[in-house]
């Protein structure tokens, strides 16, 4: 049986040279290898395709047959990782705390494991509504899920 530590020797001077970082790696019954990568810069198919080169070119299937796709998360997947956030700071997100509240906003910055979202308040000023920002600091413990929010504007 193929183990994921075992991949991780395997594609870590390669990560390294790509700039990349593992979000997913997961060695399932049958060894199929599912890996899913990301960089800061952004994942191309070069980046992929050496990747999987470098697990491809170190197994023998002789020995022991897998399948394996690498690629990079969906923009409609939740971050896994820490270095996503960091990835994606400037960028509008979904955020789900702990206690189920939604908070949308932009990620400003991540400071070891906390986070802060300025997000946009309307707020009546006399008879006009007036847009309020303010950044909210959360403990990376404190959220379930974080998402991109798509936008076509």
């Amino acid at each position: 049986m193929i183990t994921t530590e075992q991949i991780e020797n395997l594609i870590a001077s390669t990560l390294t040279e790509k700039n990349c970082f593992i979000v997913t790696l997961d060695v399932r019954a049958g060894n199929n290898i599912l890996l899913e990568i990301d960089s800061i810069e952004g994942v191309k198919i070069s980046d992929c395709v050496d990747i999987s080169r470098a697990i491809e070119h170190n197994l023998d299937r002789e020995t022991e047959d897998f399948e394996l796709q690498v690629a990079s998360p969906g923009l409609d997947k939740p971050f896994r990782v820490i270095q996503q956030y960091q990835k994606n700071i400037g960028k509008q997100v979904q955020i789900e705390t702990t206690e189920n509240a939604i908070i949308k906003g932009k990620l400003v910055a991540l400071n070891n494991n906390l986070i802060s979202i300025e997000v946009e308040k309307k707020e009546k000023v006399g008879k006009k509504k007036q847009t309020q920002r303010e950044t909210i600091q959360l403990n990376i413990n404190q959220i379930k899920e974080t998402k991109i929010i798509i936008s076509f504007k």
